[in-house]
This record gives structure tokens, sequence and C-alpha cells, in this order.
């Protein structure tokens, strides 16, 4: 039988509850992203009037086309590689752009945003699995320079880190990319303000990576079920 929405997100939100619980944190501290690549716009009209908010997609001309004069204000965050030659519409159209995994990216985003005379909150990738599929910068030393010229960009609001968990079966794998990049972050975090997000977990592994210190995570197939069948 096919769940609901309402049925679907009252099961998230009871699993967030436990894998919080079970950490020590406070479910309230972790932010649950609808992920909508793939849906309609019916779909996210749905989930709009289920009571969510915030809102992930992969790829701008989709969100474009899918966001585009809701009745319902909704936060909406890039989640997917941007290119160069998409920052302009990103920088119109996203609160956040969650995966800046270079300088050239950054660069041609921050001067996306000078032209509209409005600074867009980012969060930096990082590639904890190795595998070539993924973006992200390749090694925290990288990371670490990137966070340093990001910095130094004045219509970029750096507010995190992000990372997409090792396409395995193996826990223990996925726990330590999330315990990678949680590491990165808690070292970094002092010395920079507003830095409050970490984004980490999907809909298989998100429970560990509450578990290992997400306050965001990134949910499809969890609360929509498979694309294409909706």
């Amino acid at each position: 039988m096919v769940k609901t929405l309402a049925e679907s997100l009252a099961d998230v939100r009871s699993r967030i509850e436990a894998a919080a619980r079970k950490a020590g944190r406070a479910s309230a501290d972790v932010r649950l992203m609808a992920v909508t690549k793939g849906f309609p716009r019916e779909v996210v009209q749905e989930a709009l009037g289920a009571g969510l908010s915030l809102f992930g997609e992969n790829r701008v001309q989709e969100a474009e086309a899918k966001f585009a004069d809701l009745p319902v204000p909704c936060e909406t965050h890039l989640i997917g590689h941007l290119q160069t030659n998409k920052a302009r519409a990103a920088a119109a159209l996203f609160a956040c752009v969650q995966s800046i995994d270079s300088m050239h990216t950054a660069e041609a985003l921050d001067a996306r945003c000078a032209e509209r005379g409005a600074p867009i909150d980012v969060l930096l990738e990082l590639n904890t699995s190795g595998e070539d599929s993924k973006s992200g910068f390749r090694t925290c030393d990288e990371l670490l320079a990137g966070l340093d010229a990001v910095r130094k960009l004045p219509l970029l609001r750096l507010k995190g880190l992000m990372t997409v968990g090792p396409l395995t079966d193996d826990p223990q794998k996925i726990r330590a990319a999330f315990a990678q990049l949680r590491s990165l972050f808690d070292e970094v975090r002092p010395g920079l303000s507003g830095f409050d997000t970490l984004s980490m977990g999907m809909s298989g592994d998100f429970e560990l990576a509450i578990e290992e210190g997400s306050t965001l995570v990134r949910l499809g197939t969890a609360l929509f079920g498979i694309r294409g069948t909706r």
C-alpha cells in the first residue's frame, strides 16, 4: 500500500526524533528538507499544504519551472552541482547553494550576486566518499583553502558544509564519512560567525547522519516515494 505524504511525513519525523534522542540531541535542531528533484510541481504544492517549507533541487532549470509564482512562500536550496553558466539564474532563484565545490564556481556565483546587489548563503561540499561520480572538494585541505578564499567574496555568506554519503550498504563506511565532515565542521566553526549548517543525510542514511551531528537532512524518496510513481 502506497503511503500518503502525511503518513510518510509522520514516519520521517518520528525517525528523526528517535535518531536525535539516541545521539542526545533535540530533534528541533535538525531541519527537514524536502527534495523534489524529479517530482512534478503538484508534489511541491502538496508538500506546502502539509507544512513543509524547505525544498532542495538538483538542477536550476527544473527549479525555475517548478517554483515560479507559488501561492505559499518557501525556501529553496540548490543541492546539485552548479554550472557556472547557470549562476545568474541560481542567484535569483535560491536562498542557498549547498554545493560550492570550487573557487571557479564560487567566484561566478559571487559575480552574479553582485549584478543583483544581493547576497546568497552557501555551503561548501566535501566529497567524503572519493567517488568520481560525486561533486565536492576532493580533500579536507582543498576545502579549507576554498573556505578561506570564499570568506573574502563579499556576497557569499558562508553558512556551513555539505556532503553526500558513500553509495554502500556498510553503515560503518557511511558513518565514517559523516564523522569526517562533522570533525571538519567542528574544527572551523569557532572562527566563523553564522557558520551553523551541517547538511548531510538522505533517505537511505539520514538517521546515521543525525547521530553524527547533521543539522539538515535532505529527503526525497522517504517523503514522496519512488520518482515516477506520483
